[in-house]
């Protein structure tokens, strides 16, 4: 037993040299002396007349405080974990070996999550998420691998947290759903969900073929940053087409007698947008103009730099060979993502929001430049 005890100890005195690697990367000296600094800013007694600034700074102030206390969590946990370790040799306690070797494997799994944040220095990364999905050609079959796709974020989202949002949703003809939009919300949303962008493809025995063969059904995901009020594009009211209808969701869900819900349409480049998760007009429409911002940075950015492979994804046919990850339910079970090799067995696992693996090791390859992209 005390064996077992000294491997875990080196193996928790390796672990020194990371975290002091992370302290370094995540500039916590750096961020504790923002707080420092953005604290005193609310001490001015017109600090609060400009309410915009004043948000501003009180969410700068919450989410440097949040990497602060993450990364002085992970430190005490190493450190208590190293001194129950030195405490069960001295006293040969065999009774806590258990504890000890869950609470390392944890401490490891919570050194890769915070080494994943150093790789989102995207100017974006730290955005909330807008993510929207549509259904490919199939009808009913696609439609309703939509929903499955649209509860899967919704439930990774929660899973990690986030506050999630649905603002916009077009039921399914008989079944699922023609497309939907979610807002996450939280530190690091848009860095970690952008990876999804791109073509899902199912393969299973459908339950709407009463002969029961097996059907491939695509959807697409689009994900694009919450972009604040300070970035700026510019875009001509005359370019818009503003149509309005009432809003409905699945099982009376956001139902409402005015036409409250927005789509927005910009004639230009065909790209549309639509809100109905709020209760005037006027906030659907402020947030499909926040939408549509998003989507022609993100269009203009790609034009820039010359890389339209940027978003393909979303541009992609909703059919055979553009897809990223193939979900496989008959004749055997796994989830593949064809850009990192990365695979799971247990699919009903990831249909219930598991994605760290799939985004974890994107994020790990694409910095090391190692994806597979056609």
């Amino acid at each position: 037993m005390i064996v077992e005890y000294e491997q875990i100890r080196l193996d928790l005195a390796a672990m020194e040299t990371p975290i002091g690697d992370l302290e370094t990367a995540l500039d916590i000296t750096g961020t504790v002396e923002s707080i420092k600094n953005l604290e005193k800013e609310t001490l001015d007694p017109d600090f609060y007349n400009d309410i915009k600034n004043s948000q501003k700074v009180l969410q700068k102030i919450k989410e440097l405080n949040i990497k602060v206390t993450n990364f002085n969590s992970l430190k005490t946990d190493w450190e208590d974990l190293s001194t129950l370790v030195d405490l069960a040799i001295a006293e040969d306690d065999e009774s806590v070996l258990e504890e000890i070797q869950s609470g390392f494997e944890a401490l490891s799994e919570k050194i890769e999550n915070m080494k994943l944040e150093t790789l989102l220095s995207g100017p974006y990364d730290k955005s909330n998420a807008i993510i929207t999905l549509h259904a490919g050609a199939g009808g009913t079959e696609a439609q309703d691998w939509c929903q499955m796709l649209f509860r899967m974020y919704q439930m990774w989202g929660e899973r990690r947290g986030y506050k999630v949002s649905t603002l916009d949703i077009l039921d399914g003809d008989e079944a699922g759903l023609k497309g939907g939009t979610l807002l996450i919300e939280g530190l690091n949303a848009y860095g970690f969900a952008k990876s999804e962008k791109g073509i899902h493809r199912l393969v299973r025995i459908s339950p709407f073929d009463a002969a029961g063969r097996r059907h491939t059904s695509f959807a697409s995901v689009e994900v694009m940053p919450d972009l604040d009020d300070e970035i700026e594009i510019n875009i001509n009211p005359d370019d818009l087409r503003i149509d309005t209808y009432r809003a409905s969701g699945a099982g009376g869900q956001h139902v409402n007698k005015t036409s409250s819900a927005i789509r927005i349409t910009h004639i230009p480049t065909g790209v549309v947008v639509a809100c109905q998760n709020e209760r005037s007009q006027f906030q659907n429409k402020d947030t499909a103009m926040k939408m549509l911002k998003a989507k022609l940075m993100e269009l203009a950015e790609a034009e820039q730099k010359e890389k339209i492979e940027d978003i393909k994804g979303v541009q992609k046919e909703i059919a055979w060979g553009s897809q990223i990850r193939s979900y496989v339910f008959h004749p055997y079970t796994m989830v593949k993502d064809h850009r990192t090799n990365f695979e799971v067995g247990n699919i009903g696992s990831v249909m219930d929001g598991n994605l760290d693996g799939f985004i974890n090791d994107y994020l790990k390859k694409a910095s090391l430049g190692q994806l597979n992209l056609k």
